[in-house]
């Protein structure tokens, strides 16, 4: 089982500016022993967004908008599962004290 390579931001922007100032993308990724794809992919990233680009192992950077609707979501589907959960336990309840 091959185990995940993790990259730093640091190498993962050292990258990004090198490949620009290649001609040869392939010849970079086998001198890094990385995938050209990967290279086009943290390129793609690096340009989508002003924003900081590559957070780290894979979790994506949130707008404060986003950050708060995802706490939003959470405490929402916490209620929900709370909810639920008492709803049961009335029905138990209320069948046992009849």
């Amino acid at each position: 089982m091959n185990q995940r390579r993790v990259f730093t931001k640091e190498f993962k922007l050292d990258v990004v500016t090198r490949s620009y100032q290649c001609d040869n993308i392939r010849e970079l990724a086998n001198e890094l022993g990385i995938r050209v794809a990967l290279i086009y992919k943290w390129r793609s990233a690096f340009q989508e967004t002003s924003k900081p680009v590559f957070p780290g192992h894979g979790v994506a950077a949130l707008t404060p908008e986003q950050q708060e609707i995802a706490q939003l979501r959470q405490e929402l589907a916490d209620a929900r599962m709370e909810r639920d959960i008492l709803k049961k336990a009335i029905g138990i309840f209320g069948k046992s004290g009849g």
